[in-house]
């Protein structure tokens, strides 16, 4: 099927065709239907399958035959992170242009002052949020929840963990009880499971290649069913005293341009940065303790080739959409199996392929054979203490 058969406003067509876009991708296929025909909607497809876009460009269609009171925004989307309000509104930017109807897109996040974003809410049809923001813009009546027709929760998963409930709760006190409901995740877990019975009447489920999790890391019962066949992937058993020394020899042994590094913690990241710039390669840590204005300069950088690696937390394991970026690393493994498919899901997106490295310690065996159960996908190891590598 082509873009045309979808019955989607003219215009996005020729705007869709300006960003490259061939043909829709299966979640696309699946969505876009659905939401035009304003049904509730849970989707479930890997990162990198062209979700944002399934429920931007049939939310702008909607957008023709309603009409915005100030500050009453039509479609609210609430995201995690500052950073993926920023992509998700960059796309309702692109698609819109040209349309010959208000379809005005904002995005609000902390951690950056609230009095420009306050002015800047007039007439705003989309509005893209991280929660915490939004409650501080609805109790200072920048903005009025009561009339939105359309609420998606893009990272459904990562919004229900318990430092988003109670906001979440909020936000859905002062959403009206007649709406659309879109929620999208790469992850389908228990919480996604109670949200649904929450605040969706009988949903269209709708799952492409779902990647299904059990919460404790322990039970290996419960295979991680996902697809990750674009993504090659390598392990590493090192020492954590040679991890350093091992990544700066493959990316300058295998001459890197682009590579994400994923560390555990904010110390982590910033320590690694120095210890890479020191040896000449050209790197910024970017994770919560940076400003925004930090944050996005380095994301922008890396993006645009003018960065070589990129060590971040699990900050931008989510939703951050880097267009062919072909390494992601492990530095050090996360919490769970479900963290893992979103850190190497950053590569092998949108039909392009990628590689994943993962170092691992002594102390790591255990942890990362759960991971690979969970995956159902065993990763190949390679000895870097066997005197292969001089580093």
């Amino acid at each position: 099927m082509s873009f045309e058969s979808l019955k989607l406003f003219p215009q996005l067509l020729q705007n869709i065709e300006e960003q490259g876009y061939e043909k829709p991708y299966p979640i696309q296929l699946e969505v876009i239907p659905k939401i035009l025909a304003k049904e509730d909607v849970l989707g479930i497809a890997k990162t990198g399958s062209g979700k944002t876009a399934s429920y931007v460009l049939p939310i702008l269609t909607l957008l023709e035959n309603v009409k915005t009171k100030n500050r009453f925004t039509n479609v609210l989307v609430v995201v995690p992170t500052r950073e993926l309000a920023v992509q998700v509104q960059e796309v309702f930017y692109e698609f819109s242009k040209g349309l010959p109807f208000p379809a005005k897109s904002l995005a609000v996040f902390g951690g950056v002052a609230i009095n420009p974003q306050m002015k800047r809410m007039r007439n705003v049809n989309v509005l893209v949020a991280t929660p915490g923001r939004l409650l501080e813009l609805t109790r200072s009546n920048a903005v009025n929840l009561s009339k939105v027709s359309t609420f998606v929760m893009d990272e459904a998963d990562k919004l229900l963990n318990l430092g988003f409930r109670k906001e979440l709760d909020e936000i859905l006190r002062l959403l009206p009880k007649k709406r659309q409901n879109l929620l999208f995740s790469a992850t389908l877990n228990s919480d996604v499971k109670d949200l649904e019975r929450i605040m969706q009447d009988v949903p269209s489920i709708l799952e492409t290649e779902k990647i299904v999790i059990e919460e404790k890391e322990e039970d290996t019962s419960t295979p991680l069913n996902t697809s990750v066949s674009l993504i090659t992937q390598t392990g590493y058993f090192v020492s954590k005293e040679k991890k350093g020394p091992l990544l700066r020899h493959l990316i300058k042994e295998n001459k890197m341009e682009q590579v994400l590094v994923f560390t555990s913690s904010i110390y982590q990241a910033d320590q690694l940065t120095i210890k890479l710039r020191k040896n000449g390669i050209n790197s910024r840590a970017i994770h919560s303790k940076k400003s925004q204005g930090s944050r996005q300069e380095s994301l922008t950088l890396f993006k645009n080739n003018k960065l070589t690696v990129l060590v971040t937390t699990d900050l931008l394991a989510r939703g951050i959409d880097i267009e062919f970026l072909p390494f992601v690393v492990n530095y050090e493994l996360p919490r769970s199996p479900k963290d893992f498919i979103h850190r190497i899901g950053r590569t092998g997106r949108a039909e392009n392929p990628g590689e994943a490295i993962t170092f691992v310690t002594e102390e790591d065996k255990h942890h990362f054979r759960v991971i690979q159960k969970k995956m159902k996908q065993w990763v190949t190891m390679i000895d870097s203490e066997s005197g292969a590598f001089e580093f």
